[in-house]
């Protein structure tokens, strides 16, 4: 990595914001030390790092993980410390968060068919709340995504590359490599299912739950291994049901690590889509996720690096997805759309692949190719490690194409797709979102100014998501204001 001749002057700011926490705790015991330990070692070293090597995009993640670490214990720093003490740790936390993401914003690469937008002190806020989320996933306090590939390889290199090799000679003896749509098995109707009604937080809602049914084929690899996961068998939804059953309904599916009714309704605004729009509401769980994980954080496995148990999870997520559809419309739905966000963008985006019917499909900050995401969050080092050991981006491709939505052509009308992204977000490169508009033939997007997880604080998205939804015939009449298409 190249390194710099002139320091960076903005690193001073959480250099010093990093000094200040350690002097803060000089006098308070080793229980101040404590707790200032985690965003005086983050801000400081991540200062550094910066200051020398600001192409490092590590420094960014720990330098937001810091700032907003900071800023929260700052709020009762005022234990071991004077409230004079308190404001400064607090103010220069925040200081320091806004210009890691002012520096993180500076490093998007301007990306072809994607608006640039304007910066501003909100701008690099909502950049530093992805990149301090990055740094959280870095440090596996919220999973394993960005390192899950390199950890997986030093586990069972051999297993990995010796299960990848199986799987793309079956696919392409099967064709599944030719034809991705025919290795998704029509799955049988819904018919059997249990329901409890439940609340989370604001929300009454009904807990379905029913046997997944879906297994590997015998010949696949690591179909053992799958069936081992037992919270899998069992697919659940979070159901907010009107008395006519028969409304329309909006499939919602989560983004990664959510999964819970208490994360995966707010996400969504649920009360808006439910009381204000009258819809219909159905979020089911994608397999790893929330009841059905089976690491320690949901989502554990999905991107673990094990190449099948992606290919298994996202499989079984599109039977389970199509049985649920299936129970909808024997309940008297024949209108039903789906959204998702994240990784359920990704989802949403093959559902529409491998069923006929959608009345639309809404792909929010989508993932749309696995295989490159692992090298945009790699680290360099283990990229280059996974590819000396032989498993490099076309073989995982060749892999994941069967349930790849790149690799399928929708089945549903381009009037009906729509896609929102974020022209800064750092979880989901936009390239990707672009990657599916184009591959979608370009229908209707709103590139909003803002991140990954900060689209809620978009009003223009929720304008967007109610257009389509009445465009679609989900909702009638007409929406009280129309948003324009980027």
């Amino acid at each position: 990595m190249a390194r710099r001749t002139r320091w960076l002057h903005e690193a001073w700011i959480p250099v010093l914001a990093g000094l200040a926490w350690f002097a803060s705790a000089s006098s308070g015991g080793w229980v101040a030390y404590l707790f200032a330990a985690l965003p005086g070692s983050l801000l400081l070293s991540a200062g550094v790092a910066t200051g020398l090597w600001p192409a490092d995009p590590r420094a960014v993640h720990f330098g937001a993980l810091g700032g907003a670490a900071g800023m929260a214990i700052g709020l009762f720093s005022f234990l071991w410390t004077s409230p004079l003490w308190a404001v400064i740790l607090t103010g220069l936390s925040l200081a320091s968060f806004l210009i890691v993401g002012l520096l993180g914003a500076r490093a998007i690469d301007p990306v072809e068919e994607v608006p640039e937008s304007r910066r501003s002190p909100l701008f690099a806020a909502e950049v530093a709340v992805d990149e301090g989320l990055l740094g959280a996933m870095n440090m596996h306090l919220l999973g394993t995504m960005n390192l899950a590939l390199p950890m997986a390889l030093r586990a069972r290199r051999a297993g990995i590359l010796s299960e990848a090799r199986d799987a793309v000679d079956l696919f392409r003896e099967r064709g599944w490599l030719e034809e991705p749509t025919s290795y998704h098995a029509s799955p049988p109707p819904l018919e059997k299912v249990k329901l409890d009604r439940r609340r989370s937080r604001a929300f009454h809602f009904e807990h379905l739950s029913f046997e997944s049914e879906y297994e590997p084929r015998p010949e696949e690899p690591g179909r053992e291994r799958w069936l081992s996961y037992e919270p899998c068998r069992t697919a659940h939804a979070w159901l907010l049901r009107h008395e006519d059953p028969g409304r329309p309904w909006l499939v919602c599916v989560h983004g990664y690590q959510m999964g819970r009714p208490s994360v995966d309704l707010p996400a969504f605004r649920a009360h808006w889509l439910h009381r204000r729009l009258g819809l219909n509401l159905a979020f089911p769980v994608l397999p790893l996720h929330g009841p059905r994980m089976v690491g320690l954080v949901s989502g554990d496995g999905f991107l673990s690096g094990d190449l099948l148990d992606t290919v298994h999870a996202e499989a079984q997520a599109m039977w389970d997805l199509r049985r649920l559809i299936s129970w909808i419309r024997a309940q008297g739905g024949e209108t039903v759309g789906v959204s998702g966000l994240s990784l359920g963008g990704y989802n949403t985006a093959l559902l529409a692949s491998v069923t006929d019917g959608l009345a639309c499909a809404i792909a929010g900050i989508p993932l749309a190719d696995m295989a490159r995401m692992y090298w945009w969050h790699g680290p360099p080092r283990d990229m280059i490690e996974a590819e000396r050991a032989g498993l490099g981006r076309p073989l995982m491709e060749q892999v994941l194409r069967p349930v790849a939505p790149l690799a399928l052509p929708p089945r549903i009308a381009k009037e009906r797709r729509y896609i929102f992204g974020g022209t800064a977000d750092r979880l989901v490169p936009p390239e990707q979102v672009r990657d599916l508009w184009r591959h979608w033939d370009r229908p209707k997007i709103l590139w909003y100014p803002g991140a990954h997880v900060t689209f809620l604080l978009h009003a223009s998205v929720r304008r967007f998501v109610e257009e389509a939804l009445y465009e679609s015939g989900l909702v009638a009449g007409e929406p009280e204001r129309r948003v324009a298409s980027a």
